[in-house]
């Protein structure tokens, strides 16, 4: 939370070419897969738009809590909203799995491991939560994390009242945008064109195979859109914050 404050605030970040933040901004911090928010954020919602990022999986330990996670989602759109989100791709790692000698594979940047207790390579449909696995990117992960089949990640969200809008690769996403100029200059502001050039990007070989480990999504909440909801709240957030603005959520909210 801290190293997210010092980003927002400006204090620490050393890519000059990004430009401050434009928009306010409130810093919320608690286990959305255990905690209900939305009374915690009643006076912010609905929203247009939530974005998970390599997160939704943690979810997927219990069915309870990746039913915890789309029912906050679910809660604080408006109809019509949108929920975008990165998680590993199931498939490519229990094939990657399938292809190995061992229970584990990887590179030079990445390794993933599986327990004895999968030794069969085989997990029942029946039993698709909590199929756990240990993760280690170099210098930024190092946890375990749990298998989601997305045939069953898109069911579940169905029943909170998504519909599917796409899923992709990695792999594919980037080959398909890559193609539009306007994303193009968007990996250039992200600093992920090594010289401005889309052909060069700064991932190796290594890292660009860890990029293939995950897929994007786009859930569309089912509904039309209310223009008369349009949340009437004028504070939403500040445009620098403090330690002592940030708000602790307990599980048992």
């Amino acid at each position: 939370m801290e190293d997210c404050r010092t980003r927002y605030n400006g204090d620490a970040d050393h890519h000059q070419r990004r430009k401050k933040f434009s928009f306010p901004a409130r810093l919320l911090c608690g286990d959305c897969f255990e905690a209900r928010l939305d009374k915690v954020l009643a006076n912010d919602a609905p929203f247009d738009i939530c974005s998970c990022q390599f997160a939704m999986h943690y979810s997927w330990s219990t069915e309870a809590r990746a039913r915890r996670a789309l029912a906050n989602v679910s809660a604080l759109l408006r109809p019509g909203g949108t929920f975008i989100g990165t998680m590993p791709d199931a498939n490519v790692i229990i094939k990657k799995l399938r292809e190995a000698e061992g229970m584990a594979f990887g590179n030079s940047v990445y390794w993933i491991q599986f327990d004895e207790e999968f030794s069969d390579k085989k997990f029942k449909s029946s039993s698709p939560f909590g199929i756990k696995y240990k993760f280690h990117l170099e210098d930024a992960v190092d946890c375990p994390e749990w298998i989601v089949p997305f045939h069953l990640f898109k069911s579940l969200a169905e029943e909170y009242g998504f519909e599917l809008v796409f899923v992709k690769n990695s792999h594919e996403f980037v080959h398909e945008y890559m193609k539009r100029q306007e994303f193009i200059e968007l990996m250039r502001r992200l600093g992920a064109l090594g010289d401005g050039n889309q052909d060069q990007t700064t991932l190796s070989p290594e890292e660009w195979e860890v990029a293939y480990l995950y897929l994007a999504f786009v859930l569309k909440k089912r509904g039309q859109p209310e223009r008369t909801q349009a949340n009437s709240r004028k504070d939403k957030g500040q445009m620098q914050i403090a330690k002592e603005d940030i708000l602790y959520i307990s599980s048992d909210v």
